[in-house]
């Protein structure tokens, strides 16, 4: 799929909510109305445009979504006029551009749920073009979860202590969770002493509904690195083994594995803040992946060098994307199976039976952004680095990879951010005490984690309260 040429990037307004709506369907098993009311993601302003007057359809035949939105004499100008709005020092000829829309006469876009990879965005060209990769099934070795005790299953565990708590604050912090409905929090768990204290959802959510949880993947891909070093497979600061960076007149060789884990590579990748007039994309090189049905990796491997690695700290996807790559290779060059890796090595080793993990049209995992997990499962991945890695006395996580994720990047200017995680070192959470650090997404997902006070608190919730605006996120955490 080629990059967009034109000063509207149409074909692109309609891809990623039409992801997020399938994916609401067939991977939460959420109701469709709620889900486009709540958690599709439009293009900034435009999206009040969209909103009003795409066409949606659902195949359940073929589980695949459609949005099309229509494109004549009166819906194109309110759609320049909307994009105008939003990009005020974006110029471009706008009655040729009308012309062109008006000529278009419809755009449509659609997205298609494959099993346990989740839902992908289809090519505009191809619409039925088949996969690259065979869907697999993913299975579980554990036990039933309902009768196997928590945290290995969700049946209370007789033989845990209670933690001493006072129960009528951590019921009242429970409540407040929920108490404006504008906030549209979905899911709530907090774990004590590993075990858990308090617990809620939202009406229509339980607790084993796949939620969407955005950027918190990022913090499962530098997991998974952190697994790879624990097996010696390769050092944090040797440079990154990727064939696309070896070449000796490549500057890109000498980024290293700890400089992608603290996102100071140096790959130029755009983001929101940038001007709307570099983005050759029709979008930030940021957001491309949600976007397009391209290969993910790929893309971000193919990025040239803007800074000398290790000088300048920015929040892109370039980075945990390439981290992605390394994942893959290395799996696969143990001979073993890559979509089902985590489930064997990490999930079912602390107790997950089903983390939904999305990949593009070529199986690749994007961790930056489509992944869905369930309140507890994120609870359990909080309560992995809470103690240190280690989990029923086997060390999953590299020895020291907590310390080292929890340590700020020297190249940020602020010190918010470590190693896939989001600090409170500059306390950013002036309620929270400053060894915090989370696994942090767009929408406020979050998985706190306070070693000083022995607590995990996961908090899922849906878009609408912070208003789907593309590049006006409360933070850089998509």
């Amino acid at each position: 799929m080629s990059a967009p040429s034109h000063p509207i990037p149409v074909e692109l307004l309609l891809s990623r909510p039409v992801k997020q709506l399938c994916s609401a369907i067939y991977v939460s098993g959420r109701r469709p109305s709620d889900a486009l009311k709540e958690s599709a993601l439009w293009w900034r302003g435009v999206g009040d445009f969209l909103r009003d007057r795409v066409e949606i359809s659902v195949d359940e035949s073929t589980h695949t979504v459609s949005m099309m939105l229509i494109l004549d004499e009166i819906a194109v100008p309110q759609l320049i006029e909307a994009y105008k709005k939003d990009y005020p020092d974006f110029d471009a000829d706008w009655a040729a551009e009308a012309a062109r829309l008006i000529e278009l006469g419809a755009i449509t876009r659609r997205a298609r749920h494959h099993g346990d990879q989740g839902c992908a965005i289809l090519p505009l060209d191809r619409a039925d073009r088949e996969l690259h990769f065979t869907p697999v099934e993913l299975n579980s070795s554990l036990p039933d979860v309902e009768t196997t005790p928590w945290p290995m299953g969700d049946a209370p565990n007789p033989e845990s202590p209670s933690p001493s708590i006072d129960k009528a604050q951590v019921d009242a912090a429970t409540e407040a969770a929920f108490a404006d409905p504008d906030a549209h929090t979905a899911a709530f768990v907090a774990l004590y002493q590993g075990e858990i204290i308090a617990e809620g959802y939202a009406p229509g959510i339980h607790k084993d509904m796949q939620l969407e949880s955005w950027s918190m993947g990022k913090s499962v891909t530098g997991t998974m690195i952190g697994m790879l070093i624990n097996q010696g497979h390769f050092e944090l600061d040797e440079p990154a083994p990727l064939a696309e960076w070896k070449d000796p007149d490549d500057p890109r060789r000498e980024i290293t594995i700890r400089q992608l884990m603290q996102m100071s590579s140096g790959l130029k990748c755009s983001g929101h803040t940038e001007s709307r007039n570099t983005w050759e994309l029709g979008v930030a090189d940021h957001f491309w992946p949600y976007y397009e049905a391209i290969n993910v990796f790929d893309f971000m491997l193919h990025r040239p060098l803007e800074h000398p690695p290790g000088t300048v700290g920015r929040y892109r996807n370039s980075d945990p994307l390439s981290l992605g790559a390394l994942v893959r290779r290395t799996v696969e060059g143990m001979g073993e199976e890559y979509l089902s890796w985590p489930q064997r090595e990490l999930f079912d080793k602390i107790g997950i039976r089903k983390q939904i993990m999305e990949t593009d049209l070529w199986g690749n995992f994007i961790l930056t952004g489509f992944d869905y997990g369930t309140a507890r499962n994120w609870a359990r991945l909080g309560q992995l680095y809470l103690q240190d890695g280690v989990w029923n006395g086997e060390r999953i996580l590299a020895d020291g990879w907590t310390d080292f994720v929890s340590s700020p990047g020297p190249a940020w200017d602020i010190p918010e951010y470590g190693g896939q995680v989001w600090l409170n070192k500059p306390g950013k959470e002036p309620n929270l005490p400053e060894d915090a650090y989370w696994f942090g997404g767009l929408g406020l997902q979050r998985v706190i984690i306070v070693p000083s006070l022995d607590l995990v608190v996961v908090r899922l919730g849906h878009l609408r309260a912070m208003r789907p605006i593309e590049g006006e996120e409360p933070g850089p955490a998509e």
